[in-house]
């Protein structure tokens, strides 16, 4: 499966909502929080993760994308 920002995103609001958060509402920070919260985690795996493959002849590190 790859990785989406947006279906994170929404995921991530919801968890906050479901602690009470609200989405809507002039003060409210959900949305852009939980954007920024999913930029960060899927960049961050985007960058850095590997994937270790321990047999066969494909075996190796492969980087996550």
């Amino acid at each position: 499966m790859a990785l989406d920002k947006s279906r994170l995103k929404e995921r991530i609001a919801g968890q906050l909502v479901a602690l009470g958060a609200s989405r809507q509402g002039e003060h409210s920070w959900v949305e852009r929080l939980a954007q920024a919260i999913a930029n960060g985690v899927v960049d961050e795996i985007q960058a850095n993760a590997e994937v270790s493959v321990t047999g066969g002849s494909s075996s190796g590190t492969y980087k996550v994308e």
